[in-house]
């Protein structure tokens, strides 16, 4: 059986897939960090500007975001739910002056292009045109 025209070649969807469990499994200890209230987690948000009451919700937030974009049916929706969050990310960190503010913006693009390399739906949604 042939892969349909527009789907990536097998080497790029195996970089892609290990790409993407290595990003989920960054924002999942990410996520586990805030809802334990572990120290780093909590030094972080209090710094930030936060309450120490909402650090286990911005984690329980992110967990969810994160579910969605790891289920295949729901995986576009978890990453636009994914930009909002670390769209707040971003805004938060320029607020607070943290030299490190883009680190959530390529955490995004990177959320974006794995799932658009990997995701049909997506790429027939936004197909990339050549000139013919």
């Amino acid at each position: 059986m042939q892969a349909p025209a527009n789907s990536p070649a097998k080497p790029v969807l195996g970089t892609t897939r290990i790409l993407t469990v290595l990003l989920a499994l960054f924002l999942l200890m990410d996520a586990v960090m805030k809802i334990v209230k572990s120290a780093p987690a909590m030094q972080g948000t209090l710094q930030a500007g936060y309450t120490a009451g909402t650090v286990a919700p911005i984690g329980w937030t992110l967990l969810i975001c994160l579910a969605l974009y790891i289920i295949p049916r729901t995986s576009i929706l978890g990453a636009i739910l994914l930009t909002g969050y670390l769209g707040g990310a971003t805004a938060t960190m320029v607020r607070v002056s943290n030299r490190l503010f883009f680190l959530p913006v390529i955490f995004g693009m990177l959320a974006w292009l794995l799932l658009y390399l990997r995701d049909e739906r997506l790429r027939t949604l936004i197909s990339v045109r050549t000139q013919t």
